[in-house]
């Protein structure tokens, strides 16, 4: 258990595990340090370009904030800012030249973008090896395959948080609930793929299953995944579960997770309210980063 994490009483008699994201990402992060000291000495220093469209603050803040991340690790980080009036034509256009650009290895574009702005067809557009976010159809194609490629960030951050805590997985029962392109549905992908860290039998539920929770109720590992504030109640789970919370909802500024704080009174294990697979998601934007630069480098 972390410093500073501490154990809470569950119903199942013991005291429930915290999973905190911190520790996760600092190793993950730790581990991609020397990979970019030898592509920089190799002379190929990492780029991790933006796309920002639009004036939202909260997305100029998250921008910010990856920006001041990729400096502290070591990587470029060019960045395209359009205005709120920005055209569909203009969001292609810059999507091409990050393309284009040889400083840049991996691209984001932040979401959401204004309401005249497909952002899936600028998605569509970007160069799939380097999609950091790892949603092109593509790469999600290459998921399915167990083909190289960029894994979708929130997926990969909840398998390597689930490792570093030695949570066993492989030939547990894992019940995903969501579907959504971002989370769910990918996470399934990685979860059942034939690796120690993942090969479970993994059942995915939505709110279209009426007895969605007959299913959590049998798993041994519940990922939520909804995007439905306070989905995930006690009743939903057997004592001594593992709980990991992977859905949010934003109600201005305020977080609001699909986990129930109640859950922890029931869970064996569990991540927490703020500071649980946030932090590992951004981990893992980075490391498809470094790997996009890996890659291009050898090429």
């Amino acid at each position: 258990m972390s410093a500073g994490e501490p154990a809470r009483e569950s119903a199942a008699g013991t005291a429930a595990r915290m999973l905190p994201g911190k520790p996760v990402a600092e190793a993950v992060l730790a581990d991609l340090g020397p990979r970019i000291e030898a592509l920089a000495t190799a002379g190929h220093t990492p780029g991790l370009g933006t796309i920002l469209v639009g004036d939202d603050s909260a997305s100029a803040g998250y921008i910010r904030m990856k920006q001041e991340k990729a400096a502290e690790l070591g990587l470029t980080s060019p960045h395209l800012h359009l205005g709120q009036d920005a055209t569909q034509a203009d969001v292609l256009a810059a999507v091409a030249e990050m393309n284009e650009a040889r400083d840049v290895d991996a691209v984001l574009i932040q979401h959401p973008t204004p309401p005249q702005i497909d952002f899936d067809a600028a998605l569509l557009a970007l160069d799939p090896d380097k999609d950091v976010d790892g949603l092109h159809p593509v790469n999600m194609g290459r998921l399915a395959l167990g083909m190289p490629g960029p894994v979708p960030c929130t997926p990969a951050g909840i398998e390597a948080l689930l490792a570093h805590y030695e949570i066993p997985i492989a030939g547990r029962e894992v019940c995903i609930l969501g579907r959504g392109t971002t989370l769910g549905r990918p996470l399934a992908l990685l979860l059942s793929q034939k690796r120690p860290t993942a090969n479970a039998a993994v059942t995915v539920v939505h709110t279209g299953v009426p007895n969605w929770a007959d299913y959590t109720r049998r798993a041994e590992v519940v990922i939520a995944a909804a995007g439905v504030p306070g989905i995930l109640q006690p009743e939903h789970l057997t004592p001594g579960v593992t709980v990991v919370g992977g859905g949010v909802r934003y109600e201005g500024r305020k977080l609001l997770p699909d986990v129930d704080e109640a859950c922890e009174q029931v869970a064996g294990a569990i991540t927490p309210r703020i500071g649980g697979v946030g932090p590992t998601t951004i981990a893992m934007l980075f490391r498809n980063a470094v790997e996009a630069a890996e890659r291009r480098r050898a090429a």
